[in-house]
């Protein structure tokens, strides 16, 4: 038996459909109703149970010997939440308590960080575990200073010789993209976001720059498919002697520019770009460059390549967002 916490969600559902592709489970879903434009997002899987938050502890101690792995990506993710409370409840104190439980249960743990943990990336984005290179970083939201904190009670458990899962590994997802993020809001990717005023004959909008590093359009991030994303997690399964703090990217930084001429591209359509002023209030924290090294997790022996993001948004637009059911 395998558990995904936060399973209706956009990276969650696409795993669970990747795991039941692979033959793996049974799937339990853990996750609140209605979550995922109401359960849509795994409307069409197999699953042997979906659970409430609250009944996720009473449910692993009643199939303790069943579950083999447990992947938690369930996690208040929006970067303009202020309420610490929340984080602190549901990013922190959860993931270490499901930490505890697969280590004292013997059963894998697998779970999402996040490249926000890097902040502005002035100390670079290398995947260092250890305690001393995460004490350097510094992010700049409750977020990703949520992640960060679970990440460095993880290395701090492992230097001391603590109990822990038989096989455990953090990923830090950088700009993920592909189906079932339609209910993420303003937290969607740009190319969800974009899509319809493209479709619709519009040009796409894209902030202008204010560092002279960078022309407008030309900020810079590390777009990754979410295909690409539950890839890593499947070779995780697949592996279990492999455990770490792992990036998951592209490995290539990308501009803006590129991915909104990526998707005229897969509308047939010329490039037709705007550029506004970028709101006042995010100028000075603007991150201009993410681009995750990926060495670690190819070290460890991961040798998929990673999907282009000509071809991640061409699948992206063409086999989900121009469907009538644009659902995995």
């Amino acid at each position: 038996m395998i558990l995904v916490t936060g399973g209706a969600g956009f990276i969650g559902s696409n795993l669970v459909a990747g795991l039941e592709e692979s033959g793996a489970g049974p799937l339990v879903v853990c996750d609140r109703h209605g979550v995922g434009d109401d359960g849509r997002t795994i409307a069409k899987r197999q699953l042997e149970a979906c659970i409430e938050p609250e009944a996720l502890f009473p449910f692993l101690d009643t199939h303790r010997a069943e579950m083999q792995a447990v992947f938690h990506l369930g996690a208040i993710s929006s970067t303009m939440e202020t309420d610490a409370s929340l984080f602190a409840r549901n990013n922190y104190r959860l993931s270490l308590d499901l930490w505890r439980w697969c280590a004292d249960a013997n059963v894998r743990f697998i779970y999402a960080s996040s490249a926000a943990t890097y902040g502005d990336g002035a100390m670079g984005f290398d995947d260092d575990g250890s305690k001393a290179a995460l004490a350097a970083l510094r992010p700049l939201n409750l977020y990703g200073r949520s992640k960060h904190l679970f990440d460095r009670r993880v290395a701090a458990l492992i230097a001391k010789g603590a109990p822990q899962p038989p096989q455990w590994a953090g990923l830090k997802f950088f700009n993920v993209y592909g189906p079932n993020e339609y209910h993420k809001g303003n937290q969607k990717s740009v190319v969800a976001t974009a899509y319809p005023v493209a479709a619709a004959g519009q040009p796409v909008r894209l902030f202008k720059s204010y560092n002279a590093a960078y022309a407008d359009g030309g900020q810079l991030r590390d777009f990754v498919w979410v295909g690409d994303c539950v890839g890593v997690m499947l070779w995780l399964l697949q592996h279990e002697d492999v455990s770490g703090l792992f990036n998951v990217g592209s490995g290539q930084a990308r501009s803006f520019e590129d991915l909104a001429k990526a998707l005229f591209a897969a509308l047939g359509r010329s490039p037709e770009i705007e550029y506004i002023d970028m709101p006042e209030s995010i100028r000075e924290r603007y991150q201009y460059f993410t681009e995750a090294r990926m060495a670690r997790l190819r070290d460890a022996g991961f040798n998929q390549p990673p999907t282009s993001l000509e071809d991640g948004v061409a699948s992206y637009v063409r086999d989900y967002l121009m469907q009538e059911d644009p659902y995995r």
